[in-house]
Formats: C-alpha cells, structure tokens, sequence
C-alpha cells in the first residue's frame, strides 16, 4: 500500500515537473521578449532625438569651430569694457532704493500669487476638486494660461494698459506666480493617500472640510516647500521685469546699458548675482529646517 501510495506520488511529481518547467521558460521568453521590445524602443528614441537635434543645428546653423572665437571676445569684451564695475554708483540711495523695491515686488507678488494659487489648485486637482469632471477643467485652464505666456511679455502687456510703474511687474509676477505654484500644488494634491478623503466624505463631511482637514494635513509640508520654491523663481524674475519699465532695478540696468555704461551694467548684474545667490542660501536653509521639523514630528 505504501509502495503504491509512493509511486503514484512520484508519478505526479513526474508528470508536474515538465509542465512547471514549460510555464517556466514560457515566462522567461515573454519577459525577454518584453526587454527586446524595451530596448529597441530607447534606440528608436535615441535614434529620433539625435536626428531632431541634428535638424535643429542644421536650421539654426549652429557651427561649433565658432565656440573658440566666442569665449576669447568675451573675455576681452569683459576684462576691457566691463571690468572695473562701478561699486559706488549701486551704493547710491537712489538705486538702493530700487533694490528694496525689488524686494517688495517679490514679496507681494509671491503672498497674491499664493494665495490665488491655492484654492485654483483645489479646484483643478481632479481627485478633490469640488467641481464636475467637465467644469474643473476651467480652473486648469486657468492655471495654464497663467503660465503659458512669460511674466515679461505679461509685464509688457500691463505696462501697455497701466503705464510704466511697479503696479505692472506686481501684476505680471502674481499671474506668473499663479501659474507656477497653482501647477505644482495640484500635482501634489492629486498624490495624497486618497483614504483619509475617502472616510470623510463617507461621513458627510463637505468639500470644503474635506480639504482643510483630509487634504491640507497631507501637503502642508510640500506647500511650504513649494512657497519657498516660488519665492526663488518670483525674485530672479522682479529683478529683470524693470527691463521692460515695470519697475525695480531693472530699469537701472536698462538705462546704463542702452547709455553704453559699461562699468554699471557690470556692476548692476553682479549685485543681482549676489542678491538671487543670497536668496538662494536663504531658502535652502529654510527649506531643510521645514523638512527636519517635519521628520521630528513624523518620528
């Protein structure tokens, strides 16, 4: 009995082990056949943007031996036209005045913008949103419009209706704002633990509290982020938008370069430099203090 009970269990073992083995090496030709369809896809890709690159150079006609010629004309262009910079005239009152101007700017246009961009996001975020699948849309619209079109070309368009002044930059650096921040704060929305919303909207709770009280606890941390993220981008902009006569030192620059003041313009760029370096600093830093108060709170 037990010599019988033996043989029939070997004889499955038998009779198993050519079947585990086909579906085995049935499974290892589908997986190798999928990695040969993988790779011969990044070839074509690669095949496809070296050729587009190649057409972009040609149609540009781009010329690498021209690289050499260039970097020696800017080194002698900046070491006999722009070099000394002219330190005292960015000391003066009147252009320190227009870097706190700049700093204002910034800082109004990144608060407005913020604000704007969060309840925008809100709507547009499709797994939150409190509008319909075909209306939210509107609000993503919204959001890529604003940043569709450059904040100088914004600036230029404010100028043209209000008139010079730093009412123009504020306007074009909040809509770039919007923009910028509404993109990135509806990514993060559409990324939480879908749960916790779950839950509250099988309680009852409305979209405005499921928001503040199953969304927002979510993304506080990365909204941060992304203000201090902003506020980078929004400041390197406001210092430029005066350029354009929207006021803040830009105006300073435009006027010393089109008066071939070689001196000031160096001197204006590098102080720009050093203020966008500083903000840099800045926002690093406050950026790993947010985090690292976040995982002590996690932990």
């Amino acid at each position: 009995m037990a010599d019988q009970t033996s043989r029939s269990g070997g004889g499955r073992c038998s009779e198993e082990g050519p079947a585990q083995r086909a579906a085995i090496d049935l499974v290892i030709g589908e997986v190798l056949q999928l990695r040969r369809q993988r790779s011969v896809l990044r070839f074509l890709v690669i095949v496809v943007l070296c050729v587009g690159l190649w057409m972009a150079l040609e149609f540009l006609n781009v010329r690498f031996e021209r690289f050499p010629a260039l970097f020696e004309r800017l080194g002698i262009l900046f070491s006999t036209r722009y070099y000394p910079p002219d330190f005292e005239y960015v000391m003066r009152p009147q252009f320190l005045a227009s870097v706190l101007e700049t700093i204002h700017m910034a800082m109004l246009a990144t608060i407005a913008g913020l604000v704007l961009a969060l309840p925008l996001a809100w709507l547009a975020a499709f797994n939150v949103s409190p509008l319909q699948m075909r209306t939210h849309w509107l609000a993503r619209g919204a959001i890529t419009a604003s940043r569709a079109i450059h904040e100088m070309i914004w600036a230029i368009v404010f100028i043209m209706v209000l008139g010079y002044g730093v009412l123009a930059g504020v306007l074009a650096l909040t809509i770039g704002c919007i923009g910028f921040a509404g993109k990135l704060f509806a990514e993060e929305i559409e990324s939480i633990d879908p749960a916790p919303v779950e839950a509250m909207r099988a309680g009852g709770a409305g979209s405005l509290a499921v928001f503040l009280f199953g969304v927002l606890p979510q993304v506080r941390t990365a909204f941060i982020g992304i203000a201090i993220y902003t506020w980078d981008v929004v400041f390197r902009s406001a210092t430029v938008v005066g350029f354009f006569g929207a006021g803040g030192m830009g105006w300073y620059l435009r006027r010393t370069a089109d008066q071939l003041q070689s001196g000031r313009v160096a001197a204006i760029m590098l102080l720009i430099a050093a203020l966008v370096i500083t903000s840099e600093i800045v926002s690093h830093h406050a950026r790993r203090a947010i985090e690292g108060r976040s995982g002590a709170v996690q932990s």
